[in-house]
């Protein structure tokens, strides 16, 4: 049952039938929260698509999931559909909610400076997978290198994540709202946050196939709309969104729904075309070693964000 089914604003009856999909996304975090307000406000339903959201934690699973079949379109962190793509699938990133990374390096309280953590433990999703970048990054600003000053052990998503780093399992870890909020009230550290260290994010890319998307283009336009949709509303309507963030965070905390909305929403793109030169970024980071160079544009295909902007959808849904 939709959340708000008056808040819809669709008129006419839906569809008597609907293309059924599954839609995976790694983690109980705002940044994933557009998909969400576009099934509860009905947008999904107006494209004729019946959407069932199912969490898995962890990009890299989410992508090999998807590539097992499970869902044709998903939301993952683009190293792991880099990656993936590299070991010869057809992998995808066909969009993303914003080119800020919403991620933050948060240290257990008993780590007073960054050399405290050498020969500590740190905490990612999965080898492959965004964390796993981040936390890579931050501990050689540090000059630690991951995996020798600083163990890596996987731990699945971000409430997984946030899990082993409260139990002192880990000292550090990289987390995104609510679990960063939820940190830094229990007086652990800050060590770096992300989007402030200049550099462009492909954060939380769409992903798919290009096999699916050239044999089901205009189910994949569909939900890309859908999804478009809900990023407009997500950015414009603070108070629906809040009460979706609420469901799916299951928590009724407004200082916690306020600063999630807050962190995302303003940064939302009006058209979620994923960055060029944040790709780059990543191939730099996490595929240098690779020859010939690597170059972004094997792994992206916006097609459809483009084929949505010149036909003028995307400025209709933000008028």
């Amino acid at each position: 049952m939709l959340l708000f089914a008056s808040a819809i604003g669709y008129s006419g009856q839906a569809p008597s039938q609907m293309t059924s999909m599954r839609f995976l996304y790694p983690s109980l975090s705002g940044t994933f929260a557009a998909a969400w307000i576009a099934k509860e406000a009905g947008y999904f339903t107006a494209e004729n698509l019946d959407i069932e959201l199912i969490r898995v934690g962890g990009s890299t699973r989410i992508v090999a999931s998807m590539l097992g079949g499970s869902a044709p379109i998903i939301h993952a962190g683009a190293s792991a559909s880099m990656a993936a793509t590299l070991a010869g699938s057809d992998s995808v990133i066909i969009g993303c909610m914003s080119t800020k990374s919403p991620f933050h390096l948060i240290a257990r309280p008993e780590i007073k400076q960054p050399g405290d953590l050498k020969g500590k433990r740190a905490a990612i999703s999965a080898f492959g997978a965004t964390s796993d970048f981040l936390v890579r990054l931050g501990l050689r600003r540090f000059g630690l290198e991951p995996g020798k000053d600083v163990a890596l052990l996987p731990a699945g998503g971000d409430s997984e994540v946030f899990a082993a780093l409260q139990a002192g399992s880990v000292q550090v870890a990289a987390l995104s709202y609510p679990a960063y909020m939820l940190a830094l009230k229990m007086d652990m550290k800050e060590l770096v946050n992300f989007s402030e260290i200049g550099f462009e994010a492909v954060n939380a890319a769409l992903v798919s196939t290009r096999s699916y998307m050239a044999q089901n283009r205009d189910t994949s336009t569909r939900f890309v709309r859908a999804v478009i949709r809900g990023m407009q509303r997500y950015g414009s309507d603070k108070e629906f969104s809040k009460k979706v963030l609420s469901k799916y965070l299951r928590t009724n905390d407004n200082e916690v729904l306020e600063a999630s909305w807050k962190d995302v929403a303003p940064n939302l793109l009006k058209v979620p075309r994923p960055s060029v030169k944040a790709i780059q970024f990543i191939i730099d980071g996490q595929f240098k070693d690779k020859n010939p160079p690597l170059k972004p544009e094997i792994f992206v295909d916006t097609s459809i964000i483009d084929q949505l902007e010149r036909s003028g959808f995307i400025d209709s849904v933000y008028r």
